[in-house]
C-alpha cells in the first residue's frame, strides 16, 4: 500500500455573532483539513489545530509545500518512521506552531488509513479501550460584548445544566474583577455542588495576577485552573503549582513530546492537556501519555475544531489510562465546544452526540470512525 495523493481544504464560515476570549475576538470558524488517499483506494482524513486567530492558510501550506513531497509513495502504515522522519526535515524552523498542526493533520490521517485497512478502530491500535462512553464537559462562556455579561453567563451555565452537562470550564481571563464577578454569578446560578468546574484563562495574567486569582478561586472545588500564564513560562507553572491548592492545567500550546518533556521535568503541570490537531497527532500522543505517566501527570485532552478534530480526540481519550488508578477512577473527560460553529457538525455524516445517560459514545468503525461530506467541505471552502 503506498500514498498517491495528499490534498488539504482550507474551509471558512463567518459568524453572525463574534465571541471573545482573553486573547482577542473570534469573527469566523476555521478549519485546515488534509485528505490522503492510498493506492487501494483508502482516504484518511486529518485536522491541524486552527482556534480562530491564526490563518488556517499556513498549516495547508505547509502540508502541501514542505510534507507532501515526502509523503508520496510511502507506506502509510509506517506512522513512527514518518512522523519522526516528518518532524527532523522540519526540525530547524518547525518545532511548534501551524507546522506541528500541519504534522498533527498528516498523523490522524495516517492513523485514520491504518485504522481502516486493518478493520479497527483507531483506538484498538492504540492498545484498547478503557472506556465505550465518555463524559462531556461543556466549553463555554465566551463573551460577546467583553467585561460585564456575569448575569449572562449565569444563564448560559443553567442552560447547560438543564442540558445535562455534569462538568463545565469557565473562560476567565478578562480582568480580575470581572472573572471573580462571573464565577460568582455561576457558582450561585447553578447552585449545585454535583457539577465540576474547570476555569481557563488562556494566558491571560503574569505570575502575579494568576496567583490572586488562584488564591481567590480557592473556595470553589475547581477540578483545574488552565492556562495561568503564557505558555513559555514554565516557571510560573511551576511556582503557581506549588503555591495554590487548585490543580494546575495546561499544554494545549505545547507540541510534541520534546516540549512536554519540559513540563513535567520542571513539574510543572497536574494536568496535560495536548491538542491532537497541534501536539503531533497520534503518534506523538502516545509518546506524551508515556511520560506524563512516568511522571504522575494526569492528561486530560484539549479538544477543539471540527467534526474532524472530535472524532480523533473521541479515539484517544478512549485509549488513555488514568494516571492515578484505584477503584474508581478519576476518568479523561471530553470537551465540548457549544461556542458558534456553522460548520463543525456538518462535515461528517456521524458528528458526535451526547447519549441519553449524559455521556459520547464511542465510535466501534473502523479508523476514525467518520464518513466525510465532501459537500459540505466544497460548501465552505
Amino acid at each position: 500500500m503506498k500514498i498517491v495523493e495528499v490534498e488539504t481544504f482550507v474551509i471558512k464560515a463567518d459568524l453572525d455573532k463574534p465571541f471573545a476570549f482573553s486573547q482577542g475576538w473570534v469573527h469566523q470558524r476555521t478549519a485546515s483539513l488534509v485528505r490522503i488517499t492510498a493506492d487501494n483506494g483508502l482516504q484518511g482524513w486529518g485536522e491541524a489545530f486552527a482556534q480562530g486567530l491564526e490563518p488556517p492558510e499556513i498549516a495547508a501550506a505547509a502540508i502541501t509545500h514542505a510534507l507532501r513531497p515526502h509523503l508520496l509513495e510511502r507506506n502509510p502504515l509506517d506512522t513512527s518512521v514518518i512522523w519522526h522522519e516528518l518532524y527532523a526535515l522540519t526540525r530547524d524552523y518547525g518545532r511548534k506552531g501551524s507546522v506541528m498542526a500541519a504534522i498533527s493533520a498528516v498523523d490522524i490521517a495516517l492513523w485514520d488509513i491504518a485504522g481502516q485497512f486493518l478493520g479497527q478502530p483507531v483506538h484498538r491500535l492504540l492498545g484498547g479501550a478503557y472506556r465505550d462512553s465518555v463524559r462531556p464537559y461543556a466549553t463555554g462562556f465566551y463573551r460577546l460584548q467583553g467585561c460585564g455579561e456575569a448575569d449572562r453567563l449565569a444563564q448560559e451555565a443553567q442552560a447547560h445544566k438543564t442540558a445535562g452537562f455534569t462538568a463545565m470550564k469557565i473562560k476567565l481571563g478578562f480582568s480580575l474583577n470581572d472573572d471573580l464577578q462571573v464565577m460568582q454569578s455561576i457558582v450561585e446560578a447553578l447552585d449545585d455542588s454535583s457539577i465540576e468546574l474547570m476555569v481557563d484563562t488562556n494566558h491571560a495574567y503574569g505570575r502575579r495576577d494568576a496567583r490572586t486569582l488562584g488564591e481567590a478561586l480557592a473556595d470553589y472545588p475547581l477540578r483545574w485552573y488552565e492556562e495561568p500564564v503564557v505558555p513559555e513560562d514554565i516557571d510560573g507553572y511551576a511556582e503557581l503549582r506549588q503555591v495554590l491548592s487548585v490543580p494546575i492545567a495546561g499544554g494545549e500550546n505545547e507540541h510534541s513530546a520534546f516540549g512536554f518533556n519540559d513540563l513535567f521535568q520542571r513539574k510543572a503541570l497536574d494536568v496535560a492537556q495536548p491538542d491532537i490537531g497541534s501536539c503531533g497527532g497520534f503518534t506523538a500522543i502516545k509518546e506524551i501519555l508515556a511520560l506524563a505517566h512516568a511522571n504522575g501527570v494526569s492528561v486530560n485532552p484539549h479538544v477543539w475544531g471540527s467534526a474532524i478534530a472530535q472524532a480523533a480526540s473521541m479515539q484517544i481519550i478512549a485509549a488513555l489510562p488514568s494516571a492515578h488508578p484505584r477503584l474508581i477512577a478519576d476518568e479523561p473527560l471530553l470537551e465540548y465546544d457549544l461556542s458558534d460553529h456553522p460548520f463543525r457538525e456538518q462535515l461528517i455524516d456521524k458528528p458526535l452526540r451526547i447519549a441519553s445517560n449524559g455521556r459520547v459514545p464511542v465510535s466501534q468503525e473502523p479508523g476514525l470512525g467518520i464518513t466525510v461530506d465532501m459537500g459540505a467541505i466544497l460548501e465552505f471552502s
